[in-house]
């Protein structure tokens, strides 16, 4: 009989030696010495931030959107392959044990992420908030939802209907979101009633659907996404093996692209827009977008908040130049009526032009300055915003020399 815990170990075992080699790689492209410097300067600020707290600040708001998202998602590494439909079916009865791992690497990591979230965010929280709650209460309240959201989160793959588990999916983050809320906004002993009531209720209500004993195809298209990820982040810093990238359709999106004129000079340009658009990428750089923002609101308008503006800033256009490389190994655009030089061309274009719009989005929390007697300062930290986007476009371009000799 098929040992499946040593099928599982040998599986991992094989995936992380293909990602650890590239770390060296990582390192020597001065990442850690970004994150190093990174590290102090949130350090000081922090430091600065907590010993001269703005008034009204809204400490429990901020609570429960830093330690909610952590404590409700969470996704599980199962290793699956497409083979795996046939060879492991008559194994469908024993996939606990597979499984099992898999679980329990779930909640540790969640944990390992929460502790260092709550410890670090826990000066804050106690000098902010009058009605502060015990640090080893919060901290018990949260591992336990943890785990009831991670039930739910794999009930939710095991459902026979997707309408359902997307269903599910809203109903596991509004009772987490309350969870957290009841916590942070009432009495611990009424929380904590509401709480294992809330559990109870929504623990029921897992029961309810019909379930696959093992959703195969899902949890192997899971797994597709996370080494895809997994390989995208890598991409960043050195050139790896192409891995399937997830397709959302977002249909509210779905204007965006389609005025580019339909000729040979703009039709990479047009493939690049949709792509973005149905990629991971576009919720990556829309939530750096979205931290950056209120990081830069929460510096102040000052040194420090115009700090903060500038290198999200440049963190979104870096991430913004893996779009030059989506479909630099498909064999269908040597087909297409695409001119020799256009295509990295229209990708360093269309970088450009998202990230200043980010830029100018981002720039937003700053217009109170504009009417409160600081014009100059918001005008320059705007100015600096565009200007790093041009010189992320001009060394876009210097590279692009090189690259074009592929095409």
């Amino acid at each position: 009989m098929m040992d499946l815990l040593q099928l599982r170990r040998k599986r991992s075992g094989s995936f992380w030696g293909g990602i650890v080699p590239y770390f060296g790689y990582v390192l020597q492209s001065g990442v850690a010495v970004l994150f190093l410097f990174c590290l102090i300067a949130f350090a000081a600020w922090y430091t600065a931030f907590v010993r001269d707290l703005p008034a009204g600040l809204p400490i429990r708001w901020i609570a429960l959107v830093l330690l909610a998202p952590f404590a409700i998602g969470g996704g599980f590494r199962t290793y699956l392959q497409p083979a795996d439909i046939v060879f492991l079916l008559p194994q469908e009865a024993r996939m606990n044990r597979y499984f099992a791992p898999a679980w329990r690497g779930a909640v540790i990591r969640k944990y390992v992420i929460l502790a260092i979230l709550l410890i670090t965010f826990w000066p804050l929280y106690i000098t902010a908030e009058d009605q502060a709650k015990p640090f080893g209460w919060t901290a018990l309240v949260l591992a336990a939802w943890s785990i009831v959201a991670s039930l739910g989160s794999w009930r939710e793959l095991t459902f026979v209907s997707r309408r359902a588990a997307a269903g599910y999916r809203l109903l596991r983050w509004a009772a987490g979101a309350l969870a957290v809320a009841a916590w942070l906004w009432h009495p611990a002993g009424r929380a904590l009633l509401f709480i294992v009531v809330l559990a109870a209720a929504y623990l029921a209500a897992l029961r309810l659907p019909p379930r696959l004993r093992v959703p195969w195809e899902i949890l192997i298209a899971a797994e597709k996404n996370h080494a895809a990820r997994a390989m995208t982040v890598l991409g960043w810093f050195v050139e790896v093996p192409g891995r399937e990238q997830r397709v959302h359709v977002r249909r509210w999106l779905s204007g965006l692209g389609s005025r580019i004129p339909w000729e040979p000079a703009q039709v990479y340009r047009y493939l690049l827009t949709k792509s973005f658009v149905r990629s991971d990428m576009f919720m990556i750089v829309l939530r750096a977008g979205v931290v950056g923002a209120a990081l830069a609101y929460l510096g102040g308008q000052n040194l420090l908040g115009s700090v903060v503006y500038l290198f999200f800033v440049f963190v979104i256009g870096v991430q913004l130049s893996e779009l030059r490389r989506v479909h630099s190994e498909s064999f269908w655009l040597s087909l297409y009526p695409v001119p020799a030089g256009r295509r990295k061309d229209n990708a360093v274009r269309l970088i450009f032009r998202i990230q200043l719009w980010y830029a100018v989005l981002m720039w937003l929390v700053f217009i109170p300055s504009l009417l409160g007697g600081q014009p100059l300062q918001a005008v320059y930290m705007l100015a600096g915003g565009l200007a790093i986007a041009f010189l992320q476009r001009v060394y876009g371009k210097r590279s692009r020399k090189g690259e074009e000799e592929d095409e």
